[in-house]
């Protein structure tokens, strides 16, 4: 069978495809009640590693699980060596990602034929690297699952928007902007929707911004400051989280009920304290809106509030009352993206996507005998393609390349940037058996060869780097190589 996985940084969620329709999937815990989610958690259990629902299971003797591993693939140093701490193992973000990702699949294939393979469209922030990319797809692959594809969250999303709200579209307003709100990351892309047709204008976003952040601002409301000091256990910050989650348009008080007592927090010192964090999601879509910041006079339908966190109603009701009553809040805020990231695995789905890339590549360059640094812009959202060539003569004996991902560029200095690849190229004949070039000084050189270089993004949004010399030389480069 078919489906769609929206890997969240709190919560998993799939949906299943299933005759043109996009059922969320139901998973069962170890007592047999069902769960139209999995809770993104690793725990140590008799040695173990278990995920999801098994390791929720074991909270109740005493493991301690560790939750949203899934915001460590936005650190600018991720690679398939980063660690993750689960119980007293130290463990690397593969084999945990494996382990989840096992664990969902042996989840799916409990529930359909035995000699069905199981294939997914599997989404990823907009903003996501090239590193995050390849180890999101290693994960489920490890796992036995077929990868179709990756789409980008907000994109799915928008799918579920047209399945459902294809009414409020029409020829004056052909735009929506998808305002994902999640519980690690906040991304937001802006659509233009032709019938079955989406076209990804742009998209914008904060790779470090959702429903955790929020977590922690009514933590810091209802906890002594020693607690906060010493780091908050994590069976209390569950607590608060399932409080924070409760809490309705009508809510008055938060009551968490914590191990020292039971703690009331005023909703309005929540939301002013958290107001922030929205406001910060407002800015963030700025450049979606234009210049009159405004959806007035404008061919956009509607802001479409997706994403676990978007269900807080302080959420809906500062955009509204920023953009008025063109924001809507999804029906299933959990499970939009999986329903539409469903549609895109489909094959009888006519739905179509064209997307581009939310992210920036560019390139450090050693100059001047290594002692001065250039920094060369490649590609961007608003590059019609995402193959780059660069042709020049080597004017040193080796060539030292730190590729980046980012998202801006302020005073040619790169914002928010993740690292690609760390690209050696020796240019001398005579280094090219060197086991280690980064030993090698580099020098001026006046008779070097010619060089062509190719920077390519797949449809996974996954980059590639080509150096070949003129003789034929090639060095091939992309995120995480191990996984290639």
């Amino acid at each position: 069978m078919r489906y769609g996985i929206d890997f969240g940084t709190t919560r998993t969620v799939i949906a299943a495809v299933d005759r043109g329709n996009y059922p969320v999937v139901n998973i069962p815990d170890p007592q047999g009640d069902l769960h139209e989610y999995v809770p993104t958690v690793v725990g140590l259990v008799e040695g173990n590693i278990r995920a999801g629902w098994d390791a929720m299971a074991a909270v109740d003797q005493g493991v301690v699980v560790t939750r949203s591993f899934k915001r460590l693939l936005s650190a600018p140093d991720i690679g398939p060596h980063t660690e993750v701490t689960v119980g007293d193992r130290v463990s690397t973000i593969p084999e945990v990602l494996a382990t989840f990702a096992r664990y969902i699949i042996d989840q799916l294939r409990a529930q359909q034929p035995a000699d069905e393979p199981v294939e997914i469209v599997l989404g990823v922030p907009a903003n996501a690297g090239s590193t995050q990319r390849l180890l999101t797809m290693d994960a489920f692959r490890r796992a036995g699952a077929t990868v179709i594809g990756l789409i980008n969250e907000p994109s799915a999303a928008g799918f579920e928007y047209t399945h459902r709200y294809a009414r409020t579209l029409n020829t004056k307003r052909t735009s929506i902007i998808v305002f994902d709100l999640g519980g690690g990351t906040f991304d937001a892309t802006l659509l233009r929707i032709d019938g079955l047709d989406h076209v990804v204008e742009r998209s914008t976003g904060i790779a470090r911004l959702g429903g955790d952040d929020f977590d922690d601002v009514l933590a810091g409301l209802a906890l002594p400051p020693k607690v906060l000091a010493d780091g908050v256990p994590p069976a209390v910050m569950d607590r608060i989280r399932e409080a924070k989650e409760a809490i309705k348009p009508q809510t008055r008080r938060v009551l968490i009920d914590l191990p020292g007592g039971a703690v009331t927090v005023p909703v309005a010192d929540f939301y002013e304290a958290a107001t922030p964090l929205v406001e910060r999601t407002m800015e963030a879509i700025v450049p979606l809106l234009g210049e009159q910041n405004s959806l007035r006079d404008t061919e956009i339908a509607g802001i479409y509030l997706v994403g676990g966190a978007s269900a807080l109603p302080l959420v809906s009701r500062v955009l509204r009352e920023r953009y008025g009553r063109r924001v809507h809040r999804s029906q299933l805020p959990t499970a939009s993206t999986a329903i539409g990231l469903a549609i895109a695995a489909d094959p009888e789905s006519d739905f179509h996507l064209t997307d581009r890339l939310a992210r920036r590549i560019g390139v450090f360059r050693e100059a001047h005998e290594g002692s001065q640094i250039s920094f060369d812009e490649l590609v961007g959202p608003e590059d019609p393609t995402t193959t780059v060539t660069r042709r020049y003569r080597a004017a040193h004996n080796i060539g030292v390349f730190r590729y980046i991902e980012y998202s801006s560029l302020d005073d040619d200095t790169p914002g928010d940037f993740t690292v690609l690849a760390e690209v050696y190229v020796p240019f001398d004949h005579n280094l090219r058996y060197c086991s280690d070039l980064s030993e090698v000084d580099v020098q001026r050189s006046d008779f070097g060869p010619a060089v062509v270089e190719t920077l390519s993004v797949d449809d996974n949004g996954v980059a590639t780097i080509t150096i070949e010399l003129d003789d034929g030389y090639t060095v091939t480069a992309t995120a995480a190589p191990e996984l290639s």
